[in-house]
């Protein structure tokens, strides 16, 4: 498929999707959004694809957040386009993701793009990238289902509450970032990543993912019951011929 705004790409199980307008730092307009809503949905339904990456292009942002100047025409306009139905669905659906996501975070991810980025399962960072939570600095609301789950209750209420900045080593320090690299190691960091999701059972990686956004405000026994279920169905162990079969190559049978 051909995309306006986005860049797709695909190699050994990876899928590369690189939000494209980097002369207004990457800014989420309808048009990207609801391009990187069809990625999503292509990564779903391709079975080549084990993980995807998802970063920005040019070397200053990530994503500076929400098309603030497309919002002003619209707001100004005495016909506006109609409003996207599934708009408010994009950003759980990123986060639902089926396969795991990998945020290659350039630069800043700024308001929108703080959300895009704390909705991603692993996040990899350089020295240029920030955070900001900007909702409550513009009459707004969001982050609340994400951020907690990344940093924690109290950090995440400081976070949305000031709308700060929060710099690449602070990001690191409290669980915003997973890894912190230099800035010319951030895509080969990333890929690394990917590629130890791709050397895995993808069944049981997807199945991984699927119970641990499930499990969320499940009691601790409920979600030990909900493993143990899955095993017995959807998750079945792969015969230990199958799923053991390196170690056995490697290491040789024993009596």
């Amino acid at each position: 498929m051909t995309y306006e705004t986005i860049l797709y790409s695909k190699s050994e199980g990876v899928a590369t999707i690189t939000l494209n307008r980097p002369e207004v730092l990457n800014a989420l307009s309808t048009t990207l959004f609801r391009e990187l809503d069809t990625a999503i949905t292509e990564v779903e339904s391709d079975e080549e694809v084990k993980a995807v990456i998802i970063t920005g292009a040019g070397d200053r942002a990530f994503t500076a957040g929400a098309d603030i100047h497309e919002m002003t025409r619209n707001a100004e306009s005495d016909s506006p386009p109609p409003a996207d139905p599934k708009r408010p669905t994009y950003a759980w659906h990123i986060g639902s993701c089926t396969k795991p996501t990998i945020g290659a975070l350039n630069g800043l991810a700024y308001g929108g793009g703080a959300v895009l980025a704390s909705s991603l399962d692993i996040r990899v960072g350089c020295e240029k990238t920030k955070f900001r939570f900007l909702a409550a600095a513009y009459g707004r609301v969001n982050s609340t289902w994400s951020l907690p789950m990344q940093v924690g209750w109290p950090k995440a209420k400081e976070l949305l509450l000031t709308a700060r900045v929060v710099e690449a080593e602070e990001s690191l320090q409290i669980g915003l970032l997973n890894h912190l690299v230099d800035s010319s190691e951030l895509l080969s960091k990333a890929n690394e990543l990917a590629s130890l999701i791709v050397g895995n059972d993808a069944r049981m990686v997807q199945g991984i993912k699927k119970l641990l956004i499930d499990d969320i405000g499940e009691s601790w026994e409920s979600t030990y019951q909900k493993e143990l279920n899955a095993q017995d169905n959807e998750l079945e162990p792969t015969p230990v011929l199958e799923g053991f079969k390196p170690f056995i190559d490697r290491k040789g049978r024993k009596s």
